[in-house]
């Protein structure tokens, strides 16, 4: 009885290891979208993301010309309506920064009447990020907390270096 039970555990280990080595787990990781409007071919970073209460949110990041990259919110149309001006607080461990709602200065998302997206200066926060390191947002009045993981914080960043390496050529 006592062999079996051995053997058994070596199966079972056996098995084990086999899975975790034949499994690749799948690495997460946002990917960079190529649209082209009005003949201009704009980069942007987007991934739908679940707040801390569970609501699904589309986040876009895009540059809109040299100085200006923007954060787009973009929540379920009917669900909540989104006010303006509201700025969003961005957290990483201690470190805070407050994030200016630009919404109204775009003419598209003014006139909406959905009023269920919001855009953001995303500048002040990729000019001080020195790493990809997971980001909490909190928006008032709309979500609590939305957490964005490192991978897409890093897509965030690429996409200012693109830009800047884009007008040293």
């Amino acid at each position: 009885m006592n062999f079996l039970k051995k053997i058994f555990r070596f199966f079972t280990f056996f098995l084990l290891i086999l899975t975790f080595l034949l499994l690749e787990p799948s690495i997460t990781e946002a990917k960079v979208d190529i649209t082209i409007q009005d003949g201009i071919e704009i980069k942007r970073s987007l991934e739908s993301l679940r707040d801390i209460d569970f609501q699904t949110w589309q986040v876009v990041a895009y540059p809109q010309n040299k100085h200006l990259n923007i954060l787009r919110i973009v929540g379920y149309p009917g669900s909540l309506r989104l006010d303006h001006p509201d700025d969003l607080i961005v957290r990483s461990g201690i470190k805070e920064w407050v994030l200016k709602d630009i919404t109204l200065e775009n003419s598209e998302l003014a006139n909406d009447s959905r009023e269920a997206a919001a855009e953001f200066n995303l500048e002040p926060l990729l000019l001080n990020l020195t790493q990809n390191r997971p980001l909490r947002l909190f928006l008032p009045e709309a979500f609590n907390e939305l957490p964005i993981p490192p991978y897409l914080v890093k897509e965030w960043r690429s996409l200012i270096l693109d830009e800047i390496q884009d007008e040293e050529i």
